[in-house]
């Protein structure tokens, strides 16, 4: 381990001993796990960024290439138009039972 130096105010050193005694540990301990999670925390946003910027990507690779995400009738709107689409199927399975 490596030692350092923190400052903290009063009321965080205060705060960190009590919750110290009450889980019967060390104040070091407690900053440490703070610093791992907190760490843990930036690396899930970094990969929720890097998963946005991937649909981001794809998103852009569809509308570039729109030929390639055709429904099996060859429809391309199905995601802007679902509701009329679900409307139809539904209708004629109605009407068809």
């Amino acid at each position: 381990m490596i030692r350092t130096m923190v400052q903290l105010t009063e009321e965080q050193m205060k705060a960190l001993k009590e919750l110290a005694k009450a889980r019967k540990t060390s104040v070091a301990k407690l900053v440490r796990e703070s610093v791992a999670q907190y760490v843990a925390a930036e690396a899930e946003v970094v990969s929720r960024e890097e998963k946005r910027q991937r649909l981001r990507n794809f998103i852009q690779y569809v509308k570039e290439h729109p030929d390639e995400f055709r429904d099996i009738e060859g429809k391309t709107d199905v995601s802007i138009n679902h509701d009329e689409y679900l409307t139809e199927i539904y209708g004629t399975w109605k009407k068809s039972s």
